[in-house]
């Protein structure tokens, strides 16, 4: 009797041994085929549920489909660019950073250049190419995706993880990584379904609000401007009149407001003044290589040069075209008035326009537009060793599911890469 219980006991360390080799990842974009592909790879028999018909729809899109891979700054700048919770990313990527990335797609046949401002992009600009690259690279690992299976439930018994429920299905499984993504661009899957499945396990959510989003501004001076693109400018963000964040770069005017690179990267403070009603407003800066002194001379000279020119025909030495008629408005000036009558004071007011273009920040585009989510999972309740779970046992997250969301240039798609990365190695060598 003792024999057969002995061999009864045995075969049910087996079973539980074989059900924990299992891992189900949730979620098909570049967080969740990494760490699926990274967990089979490390041994373990790797499920993969993803909600659309194609896995990595978003990634498909992202940088406007050039796909912006990483950044080539050092790690302690690349931490800098997500903020107060940057330094949960540092053990991610102390095993997976942008030069093994950069190596990984090359050994996938994915070539890479790098760009002004250390934005690594592949060379032939196909953010498709990539994905298939990717999926291709996750079939081969051994994963098996099942497609169209949005998960409703995760399976907890005992406080530890027992699997998943799709479209009314159990799926065993001993791991499971979520990696659903987060809210931004709806349309490819990550409707917000990651946070609904965190806070029912008793993971706490920190609020969630569009990131990387254009801005909504007062009046019709934007929408007079639609189209047009400035390039090495300084925008500065000021809340109830303080100075609260710039940055300087390429801006682009639209019939809503602002956007381009230096709005994207400045909407994370101005949303969350937005929401705490403060009165926000974005100044523009059009000639930052010069300071007061400096811009005013180059005016009188200008002025001095062009002396019988009309005002609208000097200005095309400073502005672009789209540009002049808006000067000419709102520093009343008249365009047919010569240079060389142009006042003092007149001069004045246009240096300080130049100086000081103001728009008021009146609301944000939505998630629908937002590159990606502000907030998620708290980065207090995740191991960042191995991004599992404090809370769940077996349980792991990775990507845009987590409170961590960085500046645009090639940083969050980067974080999502190392945090799958080590969910997918962790959740099998936990086995």
């Amino acid at each position: 009797m003792i024999h057969i219980n002995l061999v009864i006991d045995c075969e049910k360390s087996i079973l539980k041994a074989v059900k924990e080799r299992k891992v189900i990842v949730i979620g098909g974009g570049a967080a969740g085929l990494m760490a699926a592909g990274q967990a089979a790879r490390a041994g373990a028999e790797v499920l993969l549920l993803e909600k659309k018909e194609v896995p990595g729809k978003k990634l498909r899109i992202t940088g406007k489909g050039r796909c912006n891979l990483t950044n080539i700054a050092p790690v302690e700048e690349f931490i800098e660019h997500f903020g107060k919770n940057g330094r949960f990313l540092r053990q991610a990527f102390a095993r997976f950073f942008s030069s093994e990335l950069v190596d990984f797609f090359n050994n996938l046949g994915v070539k890479t250049s790098t760009e002004r401002g250390g934005r690594v992009f592949p060379e032939n600009n196909d953010a498709v190419a990539v994905t298939e690259a990717l999926i291709k690279w996750t079939y081969d690992s051994g994963v098996k995706i099942i497609r169209n299976a949005p998960v409703e439930k995760i399976l907890i018994k005992n406080d530890r993880m027992v699997g998943a429920v799709a479209l009314g299905k159990e799926y065993k499984a001993g791991r499971v990584i979520l990696a659903a993504g987060g809210a931004s661009y709806p349309g490819t899957g990550s409707s917000g379904d990651s946070y609904l499945l965190a806070e029912s396990m008793g993971h706490m959510i920190v609020p969630i609000r569009p990131a990387l989003v254009p801005l909504v501004t007062a009046g019709d001076m934007a929408k007079r401007l639609q189209g047009l693109s400035l390039r090495n400018v300084k925008v500065t963000v000021r809340c109830d009149g303080k100075k609260k964040a710039e940055a300087f770069g390429e801006m682009l005017f639209t019939h809503y407001g602002l956007s381009g690179p230096i709005i994207l990267t400045l909407s994370h403070g101005v949303v969350d003044a937005l929401r705490e009603k403060r009165q926000v407003a974005a100044h523009i800066d059009l000639k930052p290589a010069l300071d007061d002194k400096k811009l005013d001379e180059r005016l009188v000279r200008d002025f001095k040069t062009f002396g019988k020119r009309q005002f609208s025909s000097v200005l095309k030495e400073l502005l672009p075209q789209k540009l002049i008629p808006v000067g000419i408005n709102l520093t009343g000036i008249s365009s047919e008035k010569e240079a060389h009558h142009i006042t003092t004071e007149e001069r004045r007011r246009l240096r300080l326009w130049l100086k000081d273009f103001v728009f008021e920040i009146k609301g944000h585009r939505s998630f629908a537009e937002a590159i990606v989510t502000a907030g998620g999972v708290s980065v207090k309740e995740i191991d960042p060793r191995t991004m599992e779970s404090r809370l769940v046992k077996g349980l792991y997250l990775a990507g845009e599911v987590i409170d961590i969301d960085g500046d645009t240039g090639g940083y969050n798609l980067q974080a999502a890469f190392s945090t799958g990365w080590l969910a997918g190695r962790a959740a099998a060598a936990k086995n």
